[in-house]
């Protein structure tokens, strides 16, 4: 009985195997064991579809930005001031920069930053990006891979943004910086005519951001080159479908990174809701 429990069915061959296994002896995947604990985990953090599930944690936060001043729900002006979250509801649910990163000690808004927007044209371009980029990451990287790529690469961008004295910001687009990053990669990486025709697209891209950021004032372009740089990292570093399969240790880092995120906006939520409704 006791070897029984011991024995899993490998997650890749679904042969039987010790549980201690440094490597499938039938098909050669690495540590099979933490594979498996993986895979239990992943129902618990994955039961819902992630491009979709991060679009909707953007909306609601923006939602609740504005229902926390509701100043912003009746601004005038241009259209780029309509629907506009007020600065101390943006500094409440955890927007970055020199300013709360430095002067108030908040350094979990690199983490939280990623989810709140400035404006209502804000969101929805960001929105746009999200959508048309994020299943291409996902399908060709791999679930685990693709929420570490959109977690890690936010911060990285709020990191830089803080480091380059940026005084305050917010928005997904570091993070969508970073999924670009990862086609970037993929692209040249994978090579032939797919490869180089996903890599012109997404060239297309930067000098899109690019553009943008020099004819606009207020965008954050160390965020943007935090972002694409630390994704054409992170990209070399796991790999993609077509390389190698997902590691355990890939999938164990997006459970820490899916994790920790989702404490810092329970976090932000509550207690920017406490202080505002109920003290």
């Amino acid at each position: 009985m006791s070897a029984q429990r011991n024995s899993i069915l490998c997650p890749n061959c679904r042969k039987l195997i010790s549980l201690d296994e440094p490597a499938c002896p039938y098909c050669g995947l690495v540590r099979p064991g933490l594979h498996e604990t993986a895979g239990k985990l992943q129902n618990i953090f994955f039961a819902f579809e992630p491009v979709q599930t991060i679009l909707y944690v953007n909306i609601a936060f923006f939602v609740l930005a504005l229902l926390l001043d509701l100043r912003g729900i009746f601004t005038g002006g241009s259209p780029l001031a309509f629907l506009s979250p007020s600065n101390q509801s943006l500094l409440a649910l955890g927007a970055s920069g020199a300013i709360p990163v430095i002067y108030y000690h908040n350094f979990w808004s690199v983490v939280s930053a990623s989810f709140l927007h400035g404006g209502i044209l804000h969101i929805v371009f960001n929105m746009m990006a999200l959508y048309q980029l994020g299943p291409f990451v996902l399908r060709e990287f791999g679930l685990h891979r693709f929420v570490s790529i959109y977690i890690l690469t936010g911060i990285a961008g709020f990191a830089v943004s803080v480091l380059a004295g940026v005084q305050f910001t917010i928005g997904a687009s570091a993070s969508i910086c970073g999924l670009i990053g990862a086609i970037i990669y993929f692209g040249k990486s994978r090579g032939g005519s797919y490869g180089e025709d996903i890599f012109k697209q997404a060239l297309g891209w930067v000098v899109g951001l690019i553009i943008f950021g020099f004819l606009f004032s207020g965008i954050n372009n160390w965020a943007h080159g935090g972002g694409l740089l630390s994704g054409l990292l992170l990209s070399y570093a796991m790999g993609y479908n077509d390389q190698k399969p997902e590691s355990a240790w890939s999938k164990i880092l997006a459970y820490a990174c899916v994790m920790i995120t989702v404490a810092v906006l329970l976090w932000a939520a509550g207690s920017s809701v406490y202080y505002k409704f109920l003290t």
